[in-house]
Formats: structure tokens, sequence, C-alpha cells
């Protein structure tokens, strides 16, 4: 397939193709590298032109633009102490075989998908015109990463993706050595349309990162011939196709994106994917029951510490029940200092599970387990697996913070979706390579795992059926969402003091016309 054959070719630079930089074969490696080269998979890039059915016309293309580290890894760690404050960010670097850390320079860093306006890319017809020119982004957590180098470390240890919450604490973002991540070859926002034909492309480094990273300047500038291509996709592929838009804006997997898109997503993550025990035998957690104890009996040690962020992409809607609804998205994080993990027992001849929380010492060794409540079958379309029937809980209070209405919303899969502090100990950058992983299972499970990692969040966006709260009735005024964490205490963690977040809300408006202001938080919505 064309698109399965650009990916490939652009992701390809691990095969070195006989690329050179900054005048050195990628795959050299008797010379010394540079920190940082900024280099291309292919100089003929082909560029597929969506049209759907109201004539709309959208282009998708991958330029191969990679980076590769040299001898060290690229390390960035960036943090803010609030929600009132900016984020900070800094490269861990080696010197003297010290890990150091070096302040990046202002404007590098804004939010939290990566380096800001990191390349510069202008396309020219074939009359020499310039037809379009703008700035992207450079996201170093690669989704299909590679070395490129024989003598490149084995392993990648940096996280997948940047992970752009609104409520979001820390990131690390990181290329291992010798390894390479490719940059965003379109615009963040907007539509770029082009005629078929052929197009000359340039990308180069803007010089402030040329400086940081030490790139020269004569390997910082790339030239390409791109070719547009109309494809007539219809309706059909639009879901997918938008996907694939959105993740070449942001240097994320095309083809993760996409499948994401066509088989339904749980905050980004197609659910059918997950189902990691019924094929990887060591995932699968005991088939019996283990033996119960009183939780101040299990020895004191690391325990996860779950917290709420603050409600997010807040909307109205009147549906055809001719109903007003609030919808919301939630994020519950992990920022303890031990995954949290949940074993479920069916009864036998039911759709209920005896859930267990087990806990580990400070070298990952199981050292005990208390009763947590229960995992219940969810067969609704759009879930389809096992819920954890204790893990939140979502109310919409009134002003004097008393409940108005209580969300359908009270189950969970749980599966690490974002993340929301890589930066504290213990955080877990690559939660689906961990033994400790998710599974939500088949209705055909006798027993279920279901795990969040430290420094992850599970988050729910509103298409999740039952979550939103329904305003019939409601006078026009101020409210809250809370979103509450561990709501029975089913859970032994660090702290519970941290477990409920709040979002202001005001309703307006008329019975049949209601509106809905959403004030931010610091600044962020």
């Amino acid at each position: 397939m064309p698109r399965r054959t650009r990916i490939v070719v652009a992701g390809a630079v691990a095969t070195a193709l006989g690329l050179t930089v900054a005048g050195m074969g990628v795959a050299d490696a008797a010379t010394a590298p540079p920190p940082l080269a900024f280099t291309m998979a292919t100089p003929n890039v082909l560029a597929e032109r969506y049209v759907y059915d109201d004539g709309e016309g959208e282009l998708a293309f991958d330029l191969g633009l990679n980076v590769i580290a040299g001898k060290d890894p690229l390390e960035i760690r960036a943090k803010r102490s609030s929600y009132a404050k900016p984020i900070t960010a800094e490269q861990i670097v080696l010197r003297k075989g010290k890990k150091k850390a070096v302040p990046l320079p202002a404007g590098m860093v804004t939010g939290w998908g990566g380096l800001r306006n990191f390349a510069a890319i202008t396309l020219k017809n074939a009359a020499g015109k310039q037809v379009a020119g703008y700035q992207t982004d450079f996201c170093p957590n690669a989704y299909d990463s590679a070395r490129t180098r024989r003598d490149a470390p084995a392993q990648n240890p940096y996280p997948r993706g940047c992970s752009e919450g609104p409520f979001n604490l820390g990131a690390v973002w990181g290329i291992q050595a010798g390894w390479n991540a490719p940059v965003a070859s379109m615009p963040r926002t907007g539509a770029l349309d082009l005629p078929d034909g052929v197009y000359s492309a340039t990308a180069t480094v803007n010089k402030k990162y040329r400086d940081h990273f030490k790139i020269a300047a004569k390997s910082a500038t790339l030239k390409l011939t791109v070719t547009v291509k109309t494809i007539d996709r219809g309706d059909d592929a639009a879901a997918a196709a938008g996907a694939r838009v959105k993740a070449l804006r942001s240097g994320d997997d095309p083809a993760a994106a996409a499948a994401a898109a066509e088989h339904g997503e749980h905050a980004g993550q197609g659910e059918e994917d997950l189902q990691i025990s019924a094929y990887k035998p060591e995932f699968r957690p005991p088939a019996k029951r283990p033996r119960t104890v009183k939780a101040a009996t299990i020895p004191k040690g690391p325990r996860p510490d779950l917290r709420s962020l603050p409600a997010s992409g807040i909307t109205l809607s009147q549906e055809e029940d001719k109903k007003w609804y609030v919808n919301f998205g939630a994020t519950v994080w992990n920022g303890g200092t031990s995954p949290l993990l949940v074993d479920g027992f069916r009864r036998t001849g039911t759709e209920l599970m005896d859930a267990y929380q087990y806990f580990f010492d400070a070298k990952g060794k199981e050292v005990g387990s208390v009763a947590a409540g229960t995992m219940e079958w969810d067969a609704r379309d759009g879930h389809r697996h096992w819920h954890f029937t204790d893990f939140a809980q979502y109310s919409l209070l009134k002003a004097d913070k008393k409940v108005a209405v209580r969300s359908g919303k009270e189950a969970f899969c749980l599966v690490n979706t974002d993340a929301v502090d890589y930066t504290i100990p213990n955080a877990k950058w690559r939660p689906s390579n961990t033994d400790l992983s998710s599974s939500c299972g088949e209705n055909t499970a006798v027993a279920v795992r279901e795990v969040l990692d430290v420094g992850n969040g599970d988050t729910y966006t509103q298409d999740r059926p039952g979550q939103s709260f329904d305003l019939t009735g409601l006078p026009n005024g101020t409210y809250y969402i809370q979103v509450k964490a561990n709501p029975s205490n089913k859970l032994a963690e660090l702290s519970t003091k941290n477990n409920i977040s709040l979002r202001k809300i005001v309703l307006g408006g008329t019975a049949t016309v209601r509106t809905l202001k959403v004030p931010s938080v610091n600044g962020l919505d």
C-alpha cells in the first residue's frame, strides 16, 4: 500500500541508504558523530491529497525529516511546579562522565508538544514561486525510532510520543545515542492544500536550535522534491485520514493514529489493541484468588498515589432527546512510588470479578495483596471489556459544593493513556514494555490484570457512553465538575488528600437555548 511504503521509507534511517550528514555516513561508526544531526530518508516524497464528499481537499505527507543523536543521548526534562507557573526545561548533558542540567534558551519549550518552531518548511511550485511556508515542532519521543549506527545501544529507554494534556506537570523527551526521531512535516494547525504537481521543499533547522545543539549551518538545510497526487477517499476513510494528518503535524506515528481512529479510542489508544493477556501468558494474573490479608499487615513500602486533574474538553450539547448535557474529559494519574496493580478473579458463571490490589517492595518484589472491590463486564458499544468499579467518580456540584448530578460513568478499564509527569522518581517512561502491563480482558476471561504505572494518567474523554451530566431541570448559576479518585477508599495509597479536583463552570441561557462558560485554570484550558 502507498501509505505503508511511504512510512517505511521515512522511518528507515537505520538502514542508512548512503545518507550523509555533515559529510559523514550515518552508519559509519568509526567517525565521531556530531551531537545532533539533521537528515532525510529520501529526496523524493509522495504527498497524498485527500478529497472528501464536500469537495474540500487536504494534504497529508511525511517529508522523512529526522534528527539523529550523536555519541550521547539527547535528553530534555520539562516541568512546572504549579499551574500558575510557566514550564521550564533543561537538557541533561554528560560532562566528564557526570550528568549536568543545562537550561534551554527561552522560547524553545512553551508547551508539552516538544521543541517549539524547531524547523522552517517552504514549498515552491514548478515556476519557483513559494506556495507555502510554515514552522514545525519537534517531539524527540519517536514512536518508531531505530538505531542508525551499528554501535548504537540496543534499547531506547525514552517515552513514546509527547503527551499534550493541558494539565500535565512534567515531561521527559529523549533520543537514544545513535537513534533517530522524526521532525513534524506539516503545519500545526490549519489545512494545507495544493493542486497536483511537483514541488520543491526546503527544510531548515532554526538558528537558535542550530546554535544550542551545535548543528552546523551547512547541514541544517535539506532540499526535497514533493509530488502531490489526489486520492479520492470519500467519507469511509475520513476519520483515519484526519488522524493521519493530525499525527503528521505533531510528528507522531501516522499509522498508529489512523488505526486508533478506525477502531475507536480510549483517550487515543485503540482498546482492542490492549488485550495483551489474550496472547502473552506472562501478563495473565493467576487463576485463583490470593490469600486475603488486612491492609495493616502489608509491609510498609512503595505505594501508588492517585491524583485527579481538573476536567478538560468541557462542552455543552443538546442531544436527540432534547436534553442538554455538559460533556467533559477526566484524568486520574499515579504520582506515587509504586504502580497501582489490580487483579480481578471471576466468580464462575457470572459477569463479576473479585478485585485485589497488590503491593511491591523497593526492588519490585511482590509483598502482599488486599481485597479492593470488584470488576464487572461492560457489554456496551465503546467498552466491551472489564471495568474496575472503585477507581473514580464524577459529580456535578452546586455552588455550595453539594451534589447536583452524578455521572453514570463509575467504572473504569485502567490504561496508561497520558504521561502526566515523567520527571518524578520511579516514573515508568515506556509503560507498555513493562511486565506490569494493562489488560482489560475479553468476556471469556477468567482473570484480568489492570495497571496504572507511576507518572502515568488514565484519561476518559467524552466519547465514553454515560459520562456526561444531564442538565435537565438545573437552574442557571455556578457549578463545579468534581473528579474524585478512589471514592470508596478501597485502594491503599500514599495519600487521599489529593484525590479530588474541581473545575468551575457557569450555566446560563434559557430552557431552550442554554449557554456554558468555562473559566480557565491559571490561563490553561
